[in-house]
């Protein structure tokens, strides 16, 4: 059986130490896949919860981390009937396995890998890229003039969606952050409206205030307990409020008011993008194909905030966990 090296857990789950570069069985390629050598890989917040044991995996998936990768197609299956042939430069999503040399992945889910972005710059696209599609447009049916908030500002996904909303016409774009450089980042760099310290500031007031008391229109939310009482009270009338995480836990304490669900008529819907099948996929991977020219003109840029070889996936998984990171943290292979 042929063999390839891929980051492993020890005993399965624990904390970033317990990461390590192992030999397992190298994929092969089923009906519709490709088999992909990996150059870069891009880490999330998903990563780390799935290395603890605490992420819902979906039934398909791999046992190894990572869902978003660059590479070159090695091998495709003989029914494969998209674009693609050996030896093409490509990027794409997964639903597990991007932490080692090679991945198997749906055809469905591969880009071609347009020649201005480096590898590093490609591998941290597709997730990025598409949870934000999806949270704007399929889940919170974002449309020109509506106001928006991207909680965790400065989080790659945000980061996307701040670009995203500007393109996409948005009358005002809010962010939250924990420090006044990542505000600065959102605000002058990206294009935001405004930027609100949450460690400092009560950001639900300061958005009200900023809003003449209307609230946003969309909310994007990863952080889910200790945010859910503030969303309410900030959403506009018929404001969706979008939740991707639940970064402070997802009990909410006694007295928290809901009279915005009916009172505002307030829409709250949670959403998650591993756990859709291909079909669904494939179309926010065909959206974010439209997406590539905006790239190379530079009015959508990639921010990658440090690369590291991935012999130092215990390095890169603890500079995750610090919060501190502006953009993406991709690991290389040789």
């Amino acid at each position: 059986m042929a063999t390839m090296r891929a980051v492993d857990i020890t005993n399965g789950s624990g904390p970033a130490t317990s990461l390590h570069i192992a030999s397992i069985p190298k994929p092969s390629a089923s009906s519709g896949q490709a088999i992909v050598k990996i150059k870069a890989f891009g880490l999330n917040r998903m990563d780390l919860l799935q290395r603890e044991g605490h992420y819902p995996v979906p039934p398909q998936a791999p046992k190894t981390l990572g869902v978003e990768f660059s590479g070159t197609i090695e091998e495709l299956s003989s029914d494969s009937k998209d674009n693609f042939k050996k030896g093409d430069e490509v990027f794409g999503l997964a639903y597990g396995g991007a932490y080692a040399e090679y991945i198997a992945v749906n055809t469905k889910m591969l880009l071609h890998k347009p020649a201005h972005l480096s590898w590093e710059e490609a591998a941290g696209v597709p997730e990025t890229w598409i949870t934000a599609t999806q949270a704007m447009y399929l889940v919170g049916e974002f449309t020109r003039g509506k106001t928006v908030l991207w909680h965790a500002g400065a989080s790659s996904v945000s980061i996307a969606g701040i670009q995203l909303s500007k393109l996409g016409g948005a009358a005002a774009i809010y962010v939250t952050a924990s420090s006044q450089e990542k505000i600065d980042f959102c605000v002058k760099e990206l294009g935001a409206t405004a930027g609100f310290n949450y460690k400092t500031q009560d950001w639900s007031k300061e958005v009200l205030k900023a809003t003449d008391g209307k609230g946003v229109d969309l909310i994007i939310d990863f952080v889910g307990q200790s945010y859910f009482q503030g969303n309410l009270d900030t959403a506009a009338r018929d404001g969706r409020i979008v939740h991707l995480g639940a970064m402070s836990g997802t009990k909410l304490p006694a007295g928290v008011d809901i009279r915005a669900f009916v009172m505002k008529r307030v829409r709250f819907e949670g959403s998650s993008l591993r756990s859709r099948d291909p079909e669904y996929q494939g179309k926010l991977r065909d959206k974010l194909e439209t997406y590539l020219d905006k790239f190379e003109d530079g009015t959508f840029k990639i921010y990658v905030e440090k690369v590291l070889p991935w012999e130092n996936i215990v390095e890169a998984h603890q500079l995750m966990e610090k919060n501190s990171t502006k953009g993406k943290i991709i690991c290389t292979i040789d």
